[in-house]
């Protein structure tokens, strides 16, 4: 995943990712693989506006940026698709890391290495 802003107000994995992907995601990390429909039950309680639809793309979203991969599966209610963690969240802290403190470097070498020089102490 490569974040396309950061968000300075924002704490935790809502500064790279939008609010309702990143608590997508934080469900996620909890149950590891889970149904649109599970991630909507979860979800409803906190937002009682949010539409099943909703949840299914911004599910698909996540897929897009290979945080999540799907699988279809047949039952007696017919095709459904199971969602599943790519990455821990250990993981995609430290790409996240990664690719900020590399664009700083790209960008404000001196400053960056400044910084980083004096909160190592």
């Amino acid at each position: 995943m490569e974040p396309s802003e950061f968000k300075l107000n924002q704490k935790g994995i809502k500064a790279v990712l939008p609010s309702l992907e990143a608590e997508i995601m934080e469900y996620m990390w909890e149950v590891g693989e889970a149904t649109a429909g599970e991630v909507y039950e979860y979800l409803k309680n906190k937002y009682p506006e949010i539409r099943r639809s909703t949840v299914s793309i911004l599910m698909n979203r996540l897929c897009e940026k290979e945080l999540l991969t799907r699988r279809m599966e047949r039952g007696r209610g017919g095709i459904r698709y199971i969602y599943k963690i790519t990455t821990t969240r250990e993981e995609f802290e430290r790409k996240i890391v990664e690719k900020i403190i590399d664009s700083l470097m790209a960008n404000f070498r001196e400053a960056t290495y400044a910084y980083l020089s004096k909160i190592k102490k």
